[in-house]
């Protein structure tokens, strides 16, 4: 890779010369030539922008995009990237996401805490590696929300097993994104797995989808996402109604886009807790103001005392300490690129058409510019008293932006916030979360997914009432 000239001034854009194979890696290695400077190389054959700024004004520019999402293969071919898309963006967002909508999934998150305080209990006298944990939590909860709140234990863990085999194969799939008719005679055996992965994947969720269906009809109980979709019609497509498979594809997508999001943000928030014990103290001072005493963790969710999610809106260090986890350590490190459709002037300089647009989150997270001490894990500066105050949905001005920003912000960042302060309130109300013995809980990241824990977080979990 050649680099040439540097820039100091904000808004900071950064060109590749070259398409690389991991872009984290071709980012650490500029900020570590560069410093604190950034680079931009010959426009000419630029494929990749890179910006990094708070700057409100900045973003005022128009820039004409497209989306860079192309079908995958690897989806089953059941949907495409159409005016569609907003139309099924907005039968999520009012019917399932809408904060309205929040207290009907009280008793599914109510269900799926006492089943991870059990799971935590089992191995109380030995650390935790609590990652597994987490990640089983957050599917069992999207599931119970996808399908309904009657669904077993057994039922959550096959629905588990054919979306996490689908999800994590994609990446062996990807050539077959690639001149389809060809790929398709040359990697005729992986089409076929895939195709095979794609039927485990229906034979488990369409009798989920039937059988809800005629829930439905025979009682009223809360709304689930599965129920939103029978009733859609298509306005672009004559109006025409989903098919099953469509169905199991904007299913397969609702629960796998939030599972590890918000478990990786619920191991690195807990993970903070642990090695600052201080903060993870003040922490329990403040939900135990509010919910008194904590409880003997339950055996069963009859009757089970809980921190309610009127409780977790009245405990401003909550979150605190959620908002500063997401700005130190943001699930994703950039948001979902765009293409630019017509070349256009940003901050100085020429964004050519056909680059690729992106945002830097986690440097937007930590720029010192903006924050103070940005890589310490200080929850007081998002208190009402704090200088740098916050913005998360960049309404006014963009300082941190975990979820994105815009008409194109993360349509669950009002949930995941509610997730994460409720079960971390939870968590730390009926647990004191020590280190282990020598280990000074090791913050490095590495990409999987999302950007994980590259040692995840082992700790020692005791009950604090012993009685």
């Amino acid at each position: 890779m050649v680099w040439s000239g540097t820039v100091e001034s904000q808004p900071l854009l950064m060109f590749l010369h070259e398409r690389t194979d991991d872009d984290t890696e071709a980012l650490a290695e500029a900020k570590e030539k560069f410093k604190n400077q950034w680079v931009k190389l010959p426009l000419k054959t630029c494929n990749n922008c890179y910006v990094k700024t708070h700057l409100r004004s900045a973003y005022s520019t128009v820039i004409p995009t497209r989306s860079c999402i192309r079908q995958s293969i690897a989806s089953g071919g059941k949907l495409t990237i159409k005016p569609s898309s907003w139309f099924f963006r907005r039968n999520l967002a009012s019917e399932i996401l809408h904060p309205s909508r929040s207290g009907s999934f009280s008793h599914a998150r109510l269900s799926v805490l006492n089943n991870l305080l059990s799971r935590l209990l089992l191995n109380k006298s030995e650390p935790v590696t609590v990652v597994d944990h987490f990640q089983y939590a957050m599917f069992a909860l999207l599931v119970l929300m996808c399908f309904g709140d009657k669904l077993d234990d057994q039922q959550i863990k096959q629905i588990e097993t054919v979306l996490r085999t689908l999800l994590l194969s994609q990446p062996r799939f990807d050539v077959l994104n690639f001149w389809p008719r060809l790929s398709k005679i040359v990697f005729r055996n992986r089409l076929k797995e895939l195709v095979k992965l794609r039927r485990d994947a229906e034979d488990v969720l369409i009798p989920l989808i039937r059988s809800r269906i005629e829930a439905r009809k025979r009682q009223d109980s809360m709304v689930a996402y599965v129920d939103t979709l029978t009733g859609l019609q298509l306005p672009d497509e004559g109006n025409r109604s989903l098919t099953e498979g469509e169905m199991v594809s904007l299913c397969e997508e609702f629960v796998n886009a939030g599972t590890d999001t918000t478990s990786n943000a619920l191991q690195w928030i807990m993970a903070n807790l642990v090695k600052y014990p201080k903060i993870q103290a003040k922490l329990y001072k403040e939900i135990s103001s509010i919910l008194g005493p904590p409880p003997r963790p339950p055996v069963t969710s009859d009757a089970m005392a809980a921190a309610k999610e009127e409780d977790v809106e009245r405990m401003p260090y909550l979150k605190a300490v959620v908002l500063e986890g997401l700005r130190r350590h943001p699930p994703g490190h950039y948001v979902l690129p765009h293409m630019v459709t017509e070349e256009v002037e940003l901050g100085g300089y020429v964004v050519p058409k056909g680059a690729q647009v992106n945002f830097t989150v986690a440097e937007i997270g930590s720029d010192p510019e903006v924050w103070e001490d940005p890589m310490s894990f200080r929850p007081e500066r998002f208190m009402s008293g704090g200088k740098e105050g916050f913005d998360v949905t960049g309404n006014k001005e963009i300082k941190m932006m975990p979820f994105g920003a815009g008409r194109r912000i993360c349509p669950a960042w009002n949930l995941a916030l509610l997730h994460l302060g409720y079960y971390v309130a939870n968590l730390v109300w009926y647990f004191q979360w020590t280190a282990v013995d020598g280990d000074d809980v090791d913050l490095s990241e590495k990409l999987e997914f999302t950007v994980v824990m590259k040692h995840p977080l082992q700790a020692h979990v005791s009950p604090r009432c012993q009685g």
